[in-house]
């Protein structure tokens, strides 16, 4: 039995260690490959502590749920993970080829690696679950995140004809300008003025991107439906995550009086075939820089360390074995 250098998830309520484990075995049409780089992610750490809808809660497990590795024939390849397989944050890990893509010659794999998890929550929400109209306007609720920040550029990309963005970071909120949105809203402990706020700026639009749900979305719902001018005018609400809390409080008069369409993106709502479809354009957008990203490279060997300090704001944290 062979084996490899990995980051090892022991206790759900400790970072993971760098230690020796069984090198991953592969089944039917499956290949391993040599890791390359492995992104960070809010996804990875919400598995790693067992708190993610997914999680199976059997450990020791390697975190990651995605990456970019090497096969044998020296193509690099961006993959994801199957649910119940050990995940990337290793020296090599599994890959199903019905969960991967060749990636172009030149690529830079730490930029693949950095972008392509936090960019496809938002591609796949606009590709897939409400296909965006070109012209159509886009609200971002918790566009100061890494994973918001590039949900604008997305929705630009995609042919939104107006983009607001909502967020607490003053300064990275203010830097949205630069990547595409038309217009911020600060989203502050003052609640009233908040409301009033995202009202005035963001009540007419087609599509609502929530990465925030908790009480932000409490409150946002009922102060877009009232000021809208026409409420039998769709508006798409697509739930993609959950920073500020797992649960709402909704009015059952806000699905009775408005043309109010919640939904969600994720895992489960998309297939694996959907999310394949969707690889090749985003990672030509990545490659091209159409959608930007700052990161900041780490070893294996120091993951612990890296995962304790955590990311700094507007740069993604990449593992190279």
């Amino acid at each position: 039995m062979s084996t490899m250098n990995a980051a090892l998830v022991t206790s759900f309520d400790e970072p993971p260690h760098y230690r020796t484990f069984t090198a991953p075995v592969p089944h039917g049409d499956e290949a391993v490959v040599e890791m390359v780089a492995v992104g960070l992610h809010p996804r990875v750490r919400s598995g790693a502590s067992g708190s993610h809808y997914t999680s199976t809660g059997v450990l020791p497990l390697v975190p990651g749920v995605d990456g970019v590795g090497r096969r044998r024939d020296g193509a690099l390849v961006y993959f994801v993970t199957d649910d119940d397989q050990q995940g990337t944050m290793a020296e090599r890990a599994v890959v199903d080829p019905r969960r991967s893509i060749v990636l172009p010659e030149g690529t830079d794999a730490v930029a693949v690696a950095a972008a392509m998890n936090p960019a496809m929550s938002s591609w796949v929400a606009l590709r897939r679950r409400v296909p965006l109209v070109p012209g159509q306007s886009v609200l971002v609720l918790g566009a100061t995140g890494n994973a918001g920040t590039m949900a604008v550029q997305v929705a630009r990309l995609l042919g939104a004809g107006r983009i607001v963005g909502a967020g607490r970071d003053r300064a990275r909120l203010d830097a949205l300008h630069g990547v595409g949105a038309d217009e911020v809203v600060a989203l502050t402990d003052d609640v009233e003025a908040t409301r009033h706020r995202l009202a005035r700026a963001a009540s007419e639009v087609d599509v609502v991107l929530d990465y925030l749900w908790g009480q932000p979305t409490e409150h946002a719902i009922p102060a877009l439906l009232r000021a809208r001018e026409d409420r039998n005018r769709p508006l798409d609400w697509v739930q993609i995550g959950a920073v500020a809390g797992a649960d709402i409080q909704l009015p059952s008069a806000a699905l009775r009086s408005a043309n109010l369409r919640l939904l969600g993106s994720g895992q489960g709502s998309v297939s694996p075939q959907g999310y394949l479809a969707e690889l090749p354009s985003l990672v030509a957008a990545i490659g091209s820089g159409d959608i930007a990203v700052r990161t900041r490279t780490v070893a294996l060997r120091d993951i612990e360390a890296a995962w304790v300090a955590g990311d700094e704001p507007g740069v993604r944290t990449v593992v190279v074995p």
